[in-house]
């Protein structure tokens, strides 16, 4: 549990709760709680790695969805928190995804792959392959720019084959990563195709740095709520 962001705050406040979680799972369980969906991002450490794999083998409802987020790395490094143990933990939740969505560096750490700044659609299309050997039925990858006005998003589970570009914006904004992966599983929760919801999360994700640029006191994340009655009436709009 964190008071904060850990991205440019300082003196922030962190309290590990991570043994807590198989008590909470265990009452859930006599409880007769389970899930039609799981979806995982920012993990703090192998134990919960670990909690999270029983979570999903013991409450998981039959043909639920597990979406994993692994959240461990950017440009080329793994996060100050994070090392080759990690990685090897995350490969074990990674296999038991229906969808996994990492960006590139994630993807490289996952798989072996010396990271590249610059790349041709081959390297990425191995790339992609090498994920799915972790066992995921499909990958979204996150952060794929063939060029320098441009961005966009791999959807490949072995058959499909999808990119979706859009624009890219300069300013960076923490956790972008995050309000993307969410964003992609409630619009495929609510019955866009993986496709679908790749691209539309993608869009959300670009209006909410849209929205966010302008205003020089908000630099710790972007302002996603007032864009949410938008992703809304696009959800709406659909059904």
């Amino acid at each position: 549990m964190l008071s904060t962001h850990t991205g440019g705050f300082t003196g922030f406040t962190c309290r590990d709760l991570s043994e807590d979680i198989p008590q909470i799972a265990a009452h859930w369980k006599s409880e007769g709680i389970s899930f039609e969906a799981i979806y995982t991002g920012y993990l703090g450490g192998i134990n919960e790695i670990a909690s999270t794999i029983d979570i999903i083998d013991e409450l998981a409802k039959p043909g639920a969805l597990i979406a994993i987020d692994p959240a461990m790395a950017d440009l080329g490094k793994l996060y100050p928190a994070f090392d080759d143990a990690y990685v090897e933990a995350m490969k074990g939740l990674c296999a038991k995804a229906d969808i996994v969505l990492p960006n590139i560096t994630e993807a490289c750490f996952l798989t072996g792959t010396p990271y590249r700044d610059s790349y041709d659609r081959a390297w990425i299309d191995e790339l992609l392959e090498k994920v799915l050997e972790l066992g995921a039925g499909s990958v979204v990858l996150t952060g794929v720019g063939y060029d320098e006005e441009t961005t966009g998003v791999c959807v490949y589970d072995g058959d499909i084959s999808s990119y979706y570009r859009h624009k890219r914006i300069s300013k960076g904004c923490h956790g972008t990563g995050d309000v993307y992966a969410s964003a992609f599983v409630g619009l495929y929760l609510n019955g866009f195709s993986i496709v679908e919801a790749a691209s539309g999360a993608a869009d959300f994700v670009v209006m909410c740095i849209e929205n966010t640029v302008d205003d020089k006191e908000h630099w710790y994340g972007v302002k996603f709520e007032p864009m949410l009655g938008r992703l809304i009436e696009e959800i709406a709009g659909a059904q």
